[in-house]
C-alpha cells in the first residue's frame, strides 16, 4: 500500500510538470551536472539513479561513458512514462533501462537482474522521499566493493539571506519538498559503520549539500 500511495501522490504531483519540468528545474537544482561528471565509472561499470524523474540525468550521463550500463528507477509512473520517450528519442533504449519502484525497498537483482552496481546517485529526491535514511540504507547496501554513493539535494541555506531561506523553504513544501538539514551526520554515521570514505560539501552558500560515499574495495 505504501508505494501505491506514493505512486498516487507523485503522479499527482508531476502529471502536467512532467512536461517543462526540465526546463524549470534547470534554474534551481544546482549540482546535477558536477554530480554526472564525477561519477566517472569504467567501462561496462553498472550506474542507477534513483528518482530518475523525467530520464534527464541519464541521458546526460548515457553521452559522458558511453561505455557504462545505466539504469534508473521511480516510483511515479507518469515520470516514467516521460523518462521512456526521453530515452527512446535519444535512440540510447539498449543502454538504459528504468523501472518503477519504491526507492526505499528496492530489489535490483529482481529489476534489473543485477545484485550490485558500482555507482549509484541521487539528485534531489531524497528531500522528496519522507523515509529518506532507508534510501540512503538500502543504496549502501546495493554497491559492490569499491562502489561509490552520489547525492546532491538541497542543503541548509545557512549562508544566504534569512528572507531568502524562509521563501524558498516555503515553496518548496509547496512541492512536497523537505530539505534534509541531518543528512550529513547520516551520512558519516553510515559511512563510519561501513567503513567507508565521505566526501561532504555544502556549495552554493550552503543552498545545496553535495556527497560522495566511497565503499572500501
Amino acid at each position: 500500500m505504501a508505494m501505491v500511495s506514493s505512486t498516487d501522490l507523485m503522479n499527482r504531483s508531476y502529471r502536467h510538470q512532467r512536461h517543462f519540468y526540465d526546463f524549470t528545474r534547470k534554474y534551481y537544482l544546482l549540482g546535477r551536472d558536477r554530480l554526472i561528471a564525477e561519477l566517472a565509472p569504467r567501462r561496462g561499470d553498472a550506474v542507477l539513479e534513483i528518482g530518475c524523474g523525467t530520464g534527464r540525468n541519464l541521458t546526460t550521463a548515457a553521452a559522458h561513458y558511453p561505455g557504462a550500463r545505466l539504469f534508473g528507477i521511480d516510483v511515479s509512473t507518469q515520470m516514467l512514462t516521460t523518462a521512456i520517450a526521453t530515452i527512446a528519442r535519444a535512440g540510447l533504449a539498449s543502454q538504459i533501462r528504468v523501472a518503477h519502484a519504491d526507492a526505499t525497498r528496492f530489489d535490483p537483482q529482481a529489476l534489473f537482474g543485477i545484485a550490485r552496481f558500482e555507482r549509484i546517485f541521487i539528485s534531489y529526491s531524497l528531500s522528496m522521499i519522507p523515509d529518506w535514511q532507508a534510501v540512503i540504507d538500502g543504496s549502501i547496501s546495493s554497491l559492490a566493493p569499491g562502489g561509490e554513493l552520489h547525492i546532491v539535494d538541497f542543503g541548509g541555506q545557512q549562508r544566504l539571506p534569512g528572507m531568502f531561506r524562509a521563501l524558498l523553504r516555503r515553496w518548496l513544501a509547496l512541492f512536497h519538498v523537505t530539505p534534509r538539514d541531518e543528512m550529513e551526520t547520516v551520512l558519516r554515521a553510515r559511512a563510519q559503520a561501513a567503513g567507508a570514505s565521505l566526501m561532504f560539501e555544502r556549495p552554493y552558500r550552503d543552498y545545496a549539500q553535495y556527497a560522495v560515499l566511497r565503499l572500501p574495495a
